[in-house]
């Protein structure tokens, strides 16, 4: 049980302030607009719905999953982007909604 968690975790460590990184750092220009727009709008709120489906397979241990994720993308890109930028706040919140919905379904489905 605590090999998924951490392996999930680790996961969400990459996704959400790895491939930021690897975004700011080595791809410049429009280039870089294209995968970071990726990465907002496709690549996050999949891995949300994906660790809140798993969270919710075991919502009494694995609550705490979508919470870090959305923590680790507001680290992540207020570090490698630009910290006073509020408009990560708002994606932060709906990715955490996202993963949060989709860990409630699979809690009902579960039941």
């Amino acid at each position: 049980m605590k090999k998924n968690i951490i392996f999930w975790l680790a996961v969400s460590a990459l996704i959400m302030l790895v491939l930021p990184w690897l975004a700011a750092t080595f791809i410049k220009g429009d280039g870089g607009l294209v995968v970071c727009l990726l990465l907002f709008f496709v690549v996050n709120p999949i891995y949300s719905l994906i660790v809140g489906g798993f969270a919710g397979r075991d919502i009494r241990h694995r609550w705490g999953l979508p919470v870090v994720s959305a923590a680790l993308f507001l680290a992540g890109t207020w570090v490698f982007f630009d910290i006073e930028e509020t408009a990560f706040i708002l994606y932060a919140l709906v990715y955490f909604a996202l993963g949060i919905a989709a860990m409630l379904i699979f809690m009902l489905l579960r039941k």
